[in-house]
């Protein structure tokens, strides 16, 4: 599926779609693992599917934890994915110069939360001509991210994906607002919620990030229910080996059954609002 076709089927065709794969890069293997078997799975059920990988994890806890193979490297194993899949593939991107460089082989530029408000981070993903799913930053209100969107569009790239991936509450914790899945769907692009980031503990282990994975089936339907368009999911084999993100990861093995009910959740969803015509909040801007 081209880039051009991916943007169609989210944003026009309005499908539910998945995001998910695993946190970083560990191998070229785990990820050709994880592919195969989300890719399957989403096939079968008739879901859009992006596989998603960092090369880099620019902003771990401890100057000791493990960030991924590098750019280099990165993308030629997300390019070989990409080509044996034939699935669309995501990576973020940290620097004006690394936005090019991914962009030669990912679908989708993602900006991580902490840089969200980097404008030329932003415009550089922009100009790519990609599309840009922006992680709304912790401290970030829904309503604000309206200025992120202007600096994607001000260079007249409309692709834009919104993700929510939880606000900082207290010490260690995370919390989401589901009311910010409508306030961001008025900005007339679809919004993902990130399931797995949202239940992190950012540096909760001290010299790593906790999380309580258990959750995650709470929070993502939840968020269908409230109107995401996509969810985005890390999953791993063995979460509790991952290398990065593992307590809130969610396991490969238990990906089939989470995603069928958020289908049917979204089916619902859908089908509500196709009986009141269309009228939740952010339709007109939409349509």
């Amino acid at each position: 599926m081209s880039g051009v076709d991916l943007w169609w089927v989210v944003a026009e065709k309005k499908d539910f779609f998945v995001i998910a794969g695993p946190c970083v890069m560990e191998s070229y293997d785990l990820m050709e693992q994880v592919a195969l078997t989300c890719a399957d799975v989403c096939r079968r059920l008739g879901v859009t599917y992006i596989f998603k990988s960092s090369y880099d994890k620019a902003n771990r806890t401890s100057i000791s934890s493990f960030r991924g193979p590098g750019i280099k490297k990165g993308l030629q194993w997300l390019a070989k994915v990409k080509e044996k899949f034939s699935i669309p593939v995501l990576t973020d991107v940290h620097s004006p110069r690394e936005a090019m460089e991914a962009a030669a082989v990912a679908d989708v530029l993602q900006i991580p939360a902490f840089l969200c408000r980097q404008t030329d981070l932003v415009v550089a993903a922009a100009r790519t001509g990609r599309i840009v799913n922006i992680k709304k930053g912790q401290f970030l209100a829904p309503w604000d991210v309206r200025n992120v969107v202007e600096k994607i569009t001000v260079v007249g790239n409309k692709k834009i994906l919104l993700t929510e991936r939880g606000t900082c509450f207290g010490y260690n914790t995370l919390i989401v607002d589901m009311c910010s899945i409508p306030v961001m769907r008025q900005l007339g692009y679809p919004v993902v919620f990130d399931a797995t980031h949202s239940v992190q503990k950012p540096g909760g282990m001290g010299g790593c990030s906790g999380g309580n994975r258990e959750f995650v089936p709470y929070l993502a339907r939840a968020a269908v229910a409230a109107g995401a368009d996509g969810v985005f999911l890390e999953v791993h084999p063995d979460p509790d080996q991952a290398l990065c993100d593992g307590p809130n990861s969610w396991p490969l093995r238990e990906f089939e059954r989470l995603l069928v009910e958020l289908v049917s959740i979204f089916s619902l969803v859908r089908d509500l609002q196709t009986e009141k015509g269309g009228k939740e909040l952010g339709a007109e801007s939409r349509s």
